[in-house]
């Protein structure tokens, strides 16, 4: 199982904006580098990122060979409703790790 980490504020005002953070445990393992005997270290990324608040996409993200390990992800939305937001990650080697959150808007 991965190790996922998200940081959503537990409640809101209603049309604030609120900062959402994530984090995935993952070495991003490019598939250039090369073992000590020169043999190439397979490719194991993650792929995509998506973020739903309450079933709705509000945001995506693409990840390439380039991306760091662990990757840290830091996005905004506006508190339109009490919910679920719900995080997803995929990625080379059935990767997959999912996590959610509770907020709550008054």
């Amino acid at each position: 199982m991965a190790r996922v980490v998200v940081n959503v504020p537990a409640s809101a005002k209603r049309g604030e904006l609120i900062e959402i953070k994530t984090l995935a445990a993952h070495t991003m393992e490019t598939g250039f580098r090369r073992t000590q005997l020169g043999e190439l270290i397979p490719r194991d990324i993650i792929r995509s990122f998506v973020c739903a608040y309450n079933g709705e996409e509000i945001f995506r993200a693409g990840l390439h060979p380039a991306i760091a390990a662990n990757p840290l992800l830091v996005f905004t939305a506006v508190a339109t409703e009490s919910g679920t937001i719900t995080f997803t990650w995929s990625g080379d080697n059935g990767y997959s790790a999912t996590q959610s959150a509770a907020i709550t808007v008054v």
